[in-house]
């Protein structure tokens, strides 16, 4: 018996060479269409030159920076510094997210008024800073936050 039927198997290889072929030539023909638009880097003629750029000023202090200036006041006035006896005091502000340790508190009583003075860590969604502060006794036996500044 004599099989008179051509396999197809060189056939179906040429058909497939020629459709890659077409494809890839499609996608290069199309390709400059899209680079002609916007991707030109090197004229100066569509760079806008009004735009200038300078120093950011410091920003204003926002809600979550004072709600955690209070938080870490009330954690400076009402630790007591006798039973901590130099340890770190951590705090935590569960409002803002915000969480640290206060490193140190010294208590003094220069000119009469009972003040405090500290340095702390602050740890938030901005990043990690350090701080430090002074909160003095006023009058009526209340304790007034001072100063709370970033330490350069």
């Amino acid at each position: 018996m004599e099989v008179i039927a051509k396999s197809d198997r060189h056939t179906k290889g040429l058909l497939r060479q020629c459709a890659a072929f077409c494809i890839v030539g499609l996608a290069m023909l199309s390709l400059p269409g899209c680079m002609a638009g916007g991707l030109d880097m090197f004229s100066s003629s569509k760079v806008d030159r009004s735009v200038a750029t300078g120093t950011v000023p410091q920003p204003s202090p926002t809600s979550d920076s004072l709600s955690d200036e209070m938080t870490v006041g009330n954690a400076v006035t009402s630790a007591d510094i006798q039973r901590l006896e130099g340890r770190p005091l951590p705090w935590a502000n569960a409002s803002t997210g915000s969480a640290g340790v206060i490193d140190t508190i010294v208590e003094n009583s220069d000119s009469g008024q009972v003040c405090r003075q500290f340095r702390t860590t602050r740890h938030s969604y901005v990043g990690i800073a350090k701080f430090y502060g002074k909160t003095c006794l006023v009058g009526g036996g209340n304790w007034q936050l001072l100063s709370f500044q970033p330490e350069s």
